[in-house]
């Protein structure tokens, strides 16, 4: 996300309104409710991740053990343990 300089998008008594509650520091003005996006709706990242967790479960099922898993992948065993967990849900 970058950032957008304020006195070229907004009128000069509502910057003198937020300067009165904070003064040259960073805010984040979070987006209106009905334009909210859920995590990785914008990139590819939510269906990377699911095919990565998808071959995890795989290589699981053919004898992967959680500790290689976790080497392999970059991943903590807790984290392998969750994605392997999930998946069984979902079979």
């Amino acid at each position: 996300m970058g950032y957008r300089r304020a006195e070229q998008i907004l009128p000069a008594h509502i910057i003198e309104l937020i300067q009165s509650y904070v003064d040259g520091e960073c805010i984040y003005i979070p987006r209106k409710e009905n334009e909210r996006r859920s995590w990785g709706e914008r990139t590819d990242a939510r269906r990377e991740m699911q095919e990565r967790n998808q071959k995890i479960y795989l290589d699981h099922i053919k004898g992967a053990k959680v500790k290689e898993l976790a080497s392999a992948y970059f991943l903590s065993e807790k984290s392998i343990q969750r994605i392997l967990r999930e998946k069984k849900i979902e079979k």
